[in-house]
């Protein structure tokens, strides 16, 4: 299949959103790439290089990891409409979900609940599932544990939508960039981030046909050049 330029369009804002959230928030690593060409099933992806190898997250860095992932999906109901939010959010959502629940079962950072650990791990994101399966849990504990979920996803939901309300310059900018480019990189990153006209590419020429197209999917995935040791899941985001 050949990306339309209806469904670029929509990709460069969502990656856009990505990426413009995670320089936002505090504690998240830097940005160093987004593209919109298509790598497996992803149509994009946002690509966030760690300073440093690391063995433990922060709540702060924990809650800024949820917020970027949440800028793609923002982005698309921002610019798009409520109407015409896709399912390219569904693996942003389920980490969001993952490393809210983590937050509260098993890392001990919920206020309302302390540093306890509820429940066994069973690989289970949702909800009201894995609760279920534990007879040691009170109904009412199983109840805060859903609130406490919750309120971590709609405060950093919240906080990604105002961000991206407060630099709409931004969005269109780095995405009209990614329209034209399709891929960007630090330096691309930082002029916009600066309010500046994005430089071109190394190598770009205006004469030369775009490469992008390509094989594409409306399904995010998780592929091979992100990180996976558990805690934030990566640090890259993909449509």
């Amino acid at each position: 299949m050949v990306m339309s330029e209806d469904e670029k369009k929509l990709t460069a804002y969502h990656e856009a959103g990505h990426a413009i959230v995670g320089l936002s928030v505090p504690s998240h690593d830097p940005v160093y790439k987004v593209t919109i060409i298509p790598r497996g099933r992803a149509l994009g992806v946002t690509m966030f290089l760690p300073e440093e190898d690391r063995y433990s997250y922060s709540k702060e860095r924990l809650e800024s990891s949820i917020s970027s992932l949440f800028g793609g999906r923002i982005a698309e109901e921002l610019i798009f409409g409520a109407d015409n939010v896709t399912t390219g959010a569904s693996n942003d959502i389920q980490r969001t979900t993952e490393l809210a629940r983590n937050m509260v079962t098993k890392w001990g950072l919920s206020e309302r609940l302390g540093p306890l650990t509820f429940g066994e791990d069973e690989g289970e994101v949702f909800l009201g599932h894995s609760v279920t399966q534990h007879k040691n849990l009170s109904d009412e504990t199983a109840n805060v544990i859903d609130e406490e979920v919750r309120a971590i996803v709609d405060r950093n939901y919240t906080r990604a939508e105002q961000i991206l309300k407060d630099n709409m310059d931004k969005l269109h900018s780095m995405a009209n960039a990614l329209m034209k480019y399709e891929t960007i990189d630090t330096e691309q990153i930082k002029d916009i981030m600066e309010g500046k006209t994005p430089r071109p590419p190394d190598g770009w020429d205006d004469h030369e046909p775009m490469g992008g197209g390509g094989a594409s999917s409306s399904d995010a995935k998780q592929g091979k050049d992100k990180k996976e040791d558990g805690a934030i899941g990566g640090p890259a985001s993909e449509h």
